[in-house]
């Protein structure tokens, strides 16, 4: 789970299964911090999945998104921040990237064209239901 920040007043947040599977996502103001948006991502993913038995984050959801998911007695996995001058993969993290990275070939989501934040959330699931299709 993470917040992509590419468009200019937007956050997007998605939750992605292990294979960088579209569970659930939401489109917001970015006047609003990610520990709380993420909780109501996390919260809309496990109606939808009931299974879920954990979540991986980045370190942008501490504290108030790790109370949450420990609330609702789910697990939850922040990765560890990375030293300034040092790269590295972190792999469950690197899938909600690739899958961020896969929508932002779309052009509809290069730039903000919808009015709405719903409108956003629907074309960033037909971006990614497309690129599912071109797979196979």
């Amino acid at each position: 789970m993470t917040g992509g920040k590419k468009v200019k007043g937007r956050k997007r947040h998605i939750v992605t299964d292990t294979m960088g599977n579209l569970l659930n996502i939401k489109v917001h103001a970015a006047n609003i911090h990610d520990t709380v948006s993420g909780g109501a991502i996390f919260e809309g993913a496990l109606r939808k999945y009931s299974t879920i038995t954990g979540v991986c984050a980045d370190a942008g959801y501490r504290k108030t998104f790790e109370n949450f998911v420990n609330s609702l007695g789910k697990k939850v996995d922040i990765s560890a921040k990375i030293k300034p001058n040092e790269w590295q993969i972190l792999p469950k993290r690197w899938i909600v990237e690739r899958t961020f990275a896969w929508a932002n070939w779309s052009r509809l989501l290069a730039k903000d064209y919808e009015i709405k934040a719903v409108y956003q959330e629907n074309n960033f699931m037909i971006s990614h239901l497309h690129t599912l299709l071109r797979r196979y």
